[in-house]
Order: C-alpha cells, then structure tokens, then sequence
C-alpha cells in the first residue's frame, strides 16, 4: 500500500477558522464594535477621544465619525462599521443605534447558537422579524402635513431631538432654527419627489465666536479674500465675469528658447507681455463686470489694472465652488476670455470681503436664485467648529428626510419599546424554532432603551418594567424621559424622530447580522512570499486591496 502524501491546498501562512469558532470571533468582533459606542448613545451619552497616526485629535460622540476613525482589522468589525457608513450616506443620523442594534442581534444570536438552534434558522427568523418590524414602524409613524400650521415646529423638533445628543444640545434651538430653514431654502426650487441634496447646503467652518454665533447667510461664502489692496472690498449691483481660464500671459507647454540681441528689443519684449495682459482687462472692463472671480491664477499686472478700473477680483476658486456660483447667479463659465461678453455676466445686489474670525471671506448675497444659502460654523477651538459641523450634517439630513419622507416617529425608546412588544406578540404566532429567533430580535431592539437608561445613570430594570407595562396598555408614545428621568410620554415631550431614519437602521443592522450569522469558515491570507504571494501571480489574489 502506498503512503498517502498530505495536500497542501492551501499557502502555509494562511489561517483558517471554522464552523462554531469561526461564527464565535465574528460574533465577538462585531460586539466589541457595538460596545465601543454604547456608552455615546443617547443624549447623557459620552464622548470618544481618537487619536490617529498623526496624533490629530477628533473628539465626538457621533456614531459613524467614531468609528470611521477607529483603525480596525478583524473583518466582521469591519462590516458593522459599513453598517455605520451606510446609515450615515443614506439618511445622515442613526448611526450610532445601527451598530448597537447590530451587535446585540448577533449577541442574542450567540445564545442560540450555544442552544443546538442552527444558524439558517436564526437568519430566518432574523428576517421574519426585520419584515414585521418594518412594518410597526410605518405604522406606528405619524403623518406630517406641509400645508400644516405646526409643520416648521414639528421640523424643528426633529432637527433638536437629533441634536440632542451632540456637544452643542445647549444651543440646539438656535441650530435647529437655521437647519430649517436652509432646508426649506432649497427645497422650494423642488418638485415633490425629487431628491433633494445636502450638499447644496455648503457650510464654512471658521474658528472665534461662541456656536451661538453660528448663522445662515442668504447667498454663498468663499473662504477667499480679494486679490489686491487696491481694489474695493465692496461691489454693490454686482456684475459678475466667471473665469475658467487663467489671467496670465500663457507658459509653453515644451521648452523654448527666445534670442535677443538688441537691449531695446528685451524693452519691446516685455512691453508685448503687458500689452496682452491689459488687453485681458480691456474685455472684461468692456462687458461691465465689476467682478471676477477666477478659477485659476490672476498675474500681477492685470490684478494692478483691475484694481485701476474699480473691480473687485479674487482667484484659485474651487470647481465645486465656481459650479456653484453659475447655478446661483446665473453667471456662464467661460473659458477662453475673448469669449466674455456682457451676457455671460452673473448677478448679484452685493459681493463684499468681511472679516470672520481670524480671516476674510468673499459673501454673495441677493442672487437672483433665492434658494442659495450657506450656513457659517463658529465655535471656540477647531474642535468644537468640527463637531458642531458634524451635529449640523445630522440635523440638515433627518430634516431633509422628513421634508422627502413626510412621516415621524417617536425616540426615547418608544418605538423600539413598540417594535420589541408586537415582535413578542408575533412569535407566539410562529411554530417551530424561529420562535426563539424572533423573541431574540425582541430582546435586541429592547436593549436600545436600556442602554439609554444606563447612559442617563437610571436603573435599566425599573425603566424597562415601566416601558413594557406602558407599551401593553396601548400607550405607544412611551418612551424614557431622560430629564425627568422616568417614563413619560414622548410625544408630549416632542422628542420626534424621522420614520426613514429608524427604518434604515432596521434594514442595516439586520442584514449586517444576517450576513455575519451565515459565515461558518474564514480564509485569511498573509500575503508575503515570492511569486505566490504577489497579487495576480501564480496563487495570489488577482484582486487584493
């Protein structure tokens, strides 16, 4: 009989991880990840420090900054952490309760798992249960009528209950005011179902002042200030000439060499290069502009001549910027300056370089598109302008979702409290093991509130006994009143959240547990080696990131 030989499929410094062990360290993994940000849930949530590789420092307690600056290798982390990220894209706040909820429906998992419950059936039930909680969720959710007196108000309330949590809830109703506002800005150029993107809100971050100082400016800020002293800082009935080319004396592109012999020829030369310059000027003077703004650079000379005639010029704008400022006033991009022509000119009732903070910025203001606004960040220190800008990213999203989406739910733990009893209720309906699976997803949605009240310094137990007794006499507005620190009515207290928001989480965190749930082997690869080991060579990976 011959000797069997081992098969090596596989490259030695590959490590494998199988069936229970494998589900075991994804499991622990993702809930490593949820527990980071627990303890930032809620509004008596609590900040992270991260420090990178850099040593920058971002302090937050926003769910998708935190951990998009965590530096993770475990794969399954990863994968809560897109949860995160695709919350955050999607509807802009939630970000935070997504992991949560992630990780405590592959904890609750886990238990099963140790039960001899097959993980199928699990996922099963998984889904069963995210189908029915979407469901309570639409409709527990609360119509909201624009033409509606309260509607601004009810805005209002979900943009400070999503600031709540944040560094500035103290000045959460002068934010939420300016939030609705820039978002009712720019929707009222929108037809009903159209998208409507938050990034035609720009926001200028500049440090000084309190975040009370933080306003909505009618028009655009560009962090830029005017090229030359002697050039008004002023244009009143602005007429605006929008460069896409530079004002220089174009550089060849190959290298080339001028012969002069005579001295008076280099005079000639030079005046030649002046000439042409000027002539720049000329063009635009004779169009009436009494503004440029310039994509790229602006010579010396022509800003000299520019300043002569009275017109205020600033250069090295941003396209995003210039895009921006064409949509606005109106104004034509024009590439080539002997194409400027009176009717390419933008307008605008003033364009003015004011002093914020420590800089100067350029403001347009009165554009014949009313809907253009952005929003001036102000706070003490960077970090404190970083983190109110990132609580405004969230208010201007739930905001935008109820103005697209107009339903609302209610927080503190109300709907999950809601979610968690009917879920309860349903799985008494099922036969068969996906029972357990259902009531496990009960108990995961349950722990949102608890981990509100822990965060809050109430006892869970109590909260949790009140919320349920609530809940099963039909008071589906319940939720934890963490001022008063017992249960209360949330709609009474207007803590409102937008129904996409809570919808999404749902959807997310539940097929993030659902595919983590389904892996039973991980192949990792170390790399390194020769031939082998070199992405596309012979048993290397044709596609390693």
């Amino acid at each position: 009989m011959s000797q069997q030989v081992p098969v090596l499929v596989l490259r030695e410094d590959t490590e494998r991880t199988r069936g229970r062990d494998a589900q075991r360290n994804n499991i622990m993994a993702a809930v490593v990840i949820a527990e980071a940000v627990k303890s930032a849930l809620g509004p008596k949530g609590m900040d992270k420090m991260l420090v990178d590789s850099f040593g920058d420092i971002t302090v937050s307690n926003d769910g998708a900054t935190i951990l998009k600056e965590m530096d993770v290798a475990h794969p399954a982390a990863k994968m809560i952490i897109e949860v995160a990220k695709t919350v955050d894209a999607e509807v802009g706040d939630g970000t935070t309760t997504s992991a949560i909820l992630a990780g405590d429906l592959l904890r609750k998992a886990e238990d099963l798992l140790d039960q001899k419950i097959h993980p199928t059936t699990i996922i099963s039930g998984y889904r069963k249960a995210t189908e029915k909680a979407l469901a309570i969720v639409d409709s527990a959710a609360e119509k909201v009528d624009p033409e509606e007196k309260g509607y601004k108000k009810i805005l209002m309330d979900v943009a400070k209950t999503s600031m709540s949590s944040k560094f500035v809830s103290n000045y959460r109703e002068h934010l939420a005011k300016i939030v609705v506002d820039a978002v009712l800005a720019i929707a009222k150029d929108k037809a009903a179902g159209d998208e409507i993107d938050i990034g035609d809100i720009p926001r200028q971050k500049q440090e000084g002042l309190g975040v009370d100082m933080t306003m909505m400016v009618e028009g655009l800020v560009l962090d830029k200030e005017i090229v030359h002293p002697g050039m008004p800082t002023k244009a009143e009935g602005a007429k605006i000439a929008l460069l896409e080319c530079p004002l220089e004396v174009t550089k060849t592109e190959f290298d080339a060499k001028i012969a002069i012999s005579d001295p008076s020829s280099m005079q000639s030369f030079l005046d030649q290069e002046e000439s042409m310059l000027k002539e720049m000027v000329d063009q635009i003077v004779a169009t009436g502009a009494n503004v440029v703004i310039a994509q790229k650079g602006i010579d010396d000379v022509v800003q000299h001549y520019l300043a002569k005639n009275g017109i205020l010029a600033v250069r090295r704008i941003k396209k995003s910027d210039i895009e921006r400022i064409h949509k606005t006033t109106g104004a034509s991009i024009v590439s080539k300056i002997k194409n400027l022509s009176k009717d390419d000119l933008g307008k605008a009732k003033i364009v003015q370089q004011r002093k914020v903070g420590e800089d100067k910025m350029l403001f347009i203001e009165g554009t014949p598109k009313s809907s253009s606004v952005t929003l001036l960040v102000r706070g003490g220190t960077d970090h404190i302008v970083d983190e109110v800008d990132r609580a405004l990213n969230d208010a201007l999203y739930v905001v935008r979702d109820v103005v697209m989406h107009p339903y609302i739910t209610y927080g503190g733990g109300a709907l999950a409290s809601e979610i968690s009893k009917q879920l309860r209720d349903f799985a008494s309906s099922l036969e068969g093991r996906e029972q357990y699976a259902v009531n496990a997803y009960a108990d995961a949605v349950e722990s949102l509130p608890i981990t509100l009240a822990e965060n809050a310094g109430l006892d869970p137990i109590d909260i949790m006994v009140q919320l349920r007794s609530a809940h099963t006499e039909g008071k589906v507005t319940y939720g934890l009143d963490i001022d008063k620190g017992k249960v209360g009515d949330m709609k009474k207290a207007r803590v409102t959240e937008s129904s996409l928001v809570n919808r999404q989480i749902i959807m997310s965190a539940a097929e993030a547990a659902q595919m983590i749930l389904k892996i039973d082997d991980v192949i990792s690869s170390k790399g390194g080696g020769m031939g082998g080991g070199m992405p596309g060579g012979p048993g290397g990976d044709m596609d390693e990131e």
